[in-house]
Formats: structure tokens, sequence, C-alpha cells
């Protein structure tokens, strides 16, 4: 394996504007062109796994802004599977979807599903959790199922590996394979004109395989690059120093890809740290759950607190579930949010409609800030809001920023 071949460049099917640099941060804002239309930079990706997002119809999820979500290869490629795929020309005729899609390969269910799953050179044999059949997913056969899929950016598979695993062995050994598999990716791929290949860097915990692992990818010249192998359970402060050393290695004139990143604090920590996008089931999971997320953290509304409460989730929000009847939108309080939750699926449906515009809102006011140049001030207001007083704000974030050049404790 080595990096010293030259290789000719991939073909691409999307354009990078980068707009401007935060001046203290390693933060950008830009612009990602895709064959479905143009997506701001930075941005969350809301996870439709199944080709549908749990909560939402595909109408509402337009009525957020959002321009770009994700599916999973590896549920689709069982349910409907291929055939069905080729024969209604890709999911964005299925899910009746018209902006942009992004596929995850399957390889984060080595991990999700690793009781179902074994790993060799050739890929992961996987048992369907649907009805136990053997499955083998190749680097090959997940470009193949999404070749057939149609989304605009597509996903290598990976030798994925959990950060907290003891084993180092096993986690220099996926790194590596990752490797060998993204160039066996890239000879599968047919659609390279109208499809992005998104590279994976892989590597666990240890910086110097991150960087080794890096190094690697960035010769192969994809159209973007991922960071992957994080969410997994690792400490804070390690997950940050991770993607703060990749980016500090990716190519500026790329898209810069944090894999199941969902929380707040982490979406904006990961901005400074210079990532562009983030994915995450945890807005519409957690709405199903009776939680909200909001400007100072999440509110169960299934407290009894909440029981009187009527005013909006969120004062101020602009989300249809928030926003007041004379001004178009649902004016729904949090007395009634708590009347519903864990009774009826309605208010699962409202909650997400406000979890994810709040989210990809978040996103929208992080780089109006880095448009404007004042992010650092950006990154006070919003830590301070979400703690209560800047005594709270946890040290990881503190350190963090720190090495960013912002101190949230400062006034």
């Amino acid at each position: 394996m080595s990096a010293s071949t030259p290789r000719k460049a991939m073909p691409s099917a999307l354009t990078f504007d980068l707009h401007r640099k935060c001046s203290t941060t390693k933060a950008r804002a830009s612009t990602l062109h895709l064959p479905h239309g143009s997506v701001p930079l930075p941005i969350f990706m809301p996870v439709a796994t199944q080709a549908s997002l749990k909560g939402l119809t595909y109408d509402q999820l337009r009525q957020t802004g959002c321009m770009l979500c994700l599916n999973n290869t590896y549920h689709l490629g069982l349910k409907p599977g291929q055939a069905v795929l080729d024969e209604v020309g890709g999911a964005h005729k299925l899910q009746g979807w018209d902006r942009n899609i992004l596929t995850d390969s399957g390889g984060f269910q080595m991990v999700s599903l690793l009781k179902l799953a074994k790993v060799t050179e050739e890929g992961v044999r996987f048992l369907s959790p649907h009805d136990g059949t053997p499955m083998l997913l190749t680097p090959e056969h997940s470009i193949s199922l999404q070749n057939s899929i149609g989304s605009d950016i597509i996903m290598q598979l990976d030798d994925v590996i959990a950060t907290t695993s003891p084993d180092h062995a096993r986690i220099h050994e996926a790194m590596e394979r990752s490797v060998r598999w993204l160039d066996r990716c890239i000879e599968a791929h047919k659609n390279p004109e109208t499809q992005n290949l998104f590279c994976i860097i892989q590597g666990g915990l240890d910086l110097e395989l991150r960087k080794k692992c890096c190094e690697e990818m960035v010769a192969r010249d994809t159209p973007g690059i991922a960071i992957g192998g994080l969410s997994g359970g690792e400490a804070k402060d390690e997950f940050c120093k991770v993607v703060d050393t990749c980016t500090s290695l990716l190519p500026e004139y790329k898209p810069r890809y944090v894999m199941g990143v969902g929380y707040a604090e982490d979406l904006i920590v990961g901005i400074a740290l210079g990532a562009d996008m983030f994915d995450c089931v945890w807005p519409t999971r957690t709405a199903r759950f009776g939680n909200a997320i909001v400007s100072s953290g999440n509110l169960n509304l299934r407290h009894a607190s909440f029981a009187h409460d009527f005013r909006p989730v969120e004062e101020g929000c602009p989300c249809a579930t928030c926003r007041p009847k004379e001004e178009g939108g649902l004016g729904i309080t949090r007395a009634y949010i708590h009347h519903l939750a864990a009774k009826e699926t309605v208010g699962a449906h409202l909650l997400t409609i406000h979890n994810v515009h709040y989210t990809l809102s978040t996103m929208g006011k992080a780089r109006e800030a880095i448009l404007e140049d004042r992010f650092p001030a950006f990154l006070k207001d919003f830590f301070t809001k979400m703690y209560g007083e800047k005594a709270k704000i946890p040290e990881w974030i503190v350190g963090a920023l720190r090495g960013v050049g912002v101190d949230v404790l400062e006034d």
C-alpha cells in the first residue's frame, strides 16, 4: 500500500465553492453543487434509512430547507432490493425526493449488527435481520447497489471497528483494508460522471494511523472525503483530536464529512474543527421518545411539568410546529405535545418537524456567522445558552475550542 504512486483524478459530479474561512477557527462556509441541487455547507443530513424519514413526508422535509438526506445501502439492498431499484430508476423516483441523496455503504452495520456479520478480505457476510438469509456485501456489490440507488454521493465500503476496541492490531488491519477496499470501489464504480464516490478515513483513536490513512485516501483523489469510525462511545476529547488531526491533512477544496454525528454540541464543535457535513438519526429518534431539541439543550416533554405549559416548543422557532397559526404554522404547545407523547404517533411527528428544522436552522446560523466572520462570538453565545452559564460548559468543549483559538469562558 503506497500513496506515492501517481493516480489519475476521478471524474467528479460535484463542484465545491469555498466562500469564507473563519479568521480564528478552522470553520468554513461553502456550497456543494450536486446533480439534484446546491447544498449550503456546513450541513446536517437527516437520515432516511429505508428511503423514509421516520415522522416526516418528503414535502415536509422540503419545507425545512433540506437539500441532502441519507439513505442506507444495506437496508435498501435487502428491501426493496436491487431489481426493484433498477426497475423504478433509483431511489429518487422510489421515494419521490427530487433533491440530493447520500448513501452509507453498509459498512457501519459491521458494528451495529456485529453478531450477524463476519469480515474477511472478500467482504462482509451478513445474516439478514429480516429472515436470516446469508448476504455477502463486497466493495463491488456495495458500489453496484449504490449505482442502482442512484444517490448523488456514494460511500466506499470500509472496514469499521468500534473506537473503544482494545484490539489495536485489528484497528490497524481495518484501516489498511479500508484503503484496499477503496481501490476496489473505484474500479467497480460505473457512474462517476453522475455519482460522487467519497472515501472514508479509518484508524480508530490512533492519530498516527489516522494520519497514514489520510495520506493514502487523499492520494486516491475522490470527490469528497469522510472521517469514519467515530460516535462509537469514545471520549469526546478523543473524538475531537481525531477530527482536528484529519481536517488539518485534508484538501482545502473538497467537502469533509464526519459520519454519525448529530448532537448539537458535537455539530458546532465539529464545524469549528474544520468539518462540513454531518449525519445522525438523533433528531428523529429522540423525537419518538418525546424529546425536543432546543437552544437550552433537550426538553423531555413527557415530564409532568409540561402539562400546563402553553408556550411553543421553542420560543421564536419558525418551524411549522412552533409557528403561530396566524403566521401559517400549527401553533402547537408544549402541553399538547406532553398530552400526545408516548400515546399518539402525531406527537412524534410534530416533534420530528421541530427537531429536524431546529438542527438544520442551527447549521444555517453557524454558516451565516462564518460568512460574517463572527463565528467565535457565535460559539460563545451558543454554548452559554445551551448550558445556562459559562462555568457549566463541559471541559471537552472548552479544550477543543481553545485548540482552535476560542476561549468560550471569556466574555
